[in-house]
């Protein structure tokens, strides 16, 4: 019944998003900026704690790649009901189409690189 009822959200999110999608040409550059640039910024303020608390390899990635992440379902939904005013189609689009594939084909192997270069 959870996948079905996500699916649903997802669903009118993503109608909700495609029905305002020129409002994202309006703060395009900045937006896109952002959406690249804090994930990486929180990856190293992650790594910084993986390494002060002495995690391993392995666990310190991981820990980086989850400070880096958006959170693709509870953010929309939780900005959803306590910002009703906000732009759905400006998180939505940047969190999935601009932060989620900057993180799987830049920001993985990035976070890794520092982890290799600083737990030497």
């Amino acid at each position: 019944m959870f996948y079905g009822v996500l699916t649903f959200f997802l669903l009118d999110m993503g109608l909700v998003a495609a029905r305002r999608i020129k409002d994202l040409q309006k703060t395009g550059v900045f937006l896109i900026s952002f959406a690249i640039l804090i994930p990486i910024v929180n990856a190293v303020i992650g790594l910084a704690i993986a390494k002060a608390i002495g995690m391993p390899q392995g666990d310190a990635l991981l820990f980086a790649v989850l400070c880096a992440s958006a959170s693709y379902i509870a953010v929309p939904a939780a900005m959803r009901l306590t910002v009703p005013e906000a732009n759905p189609s400006l998180y939505v689009s940047t969190a999935l189409a601009v932060t989620f594939p900057f993180n799987i084909i830049v920001g993985i192997p990035l976070y890794l690189y520092g982890i290799n270069l600083f737990w030497r």
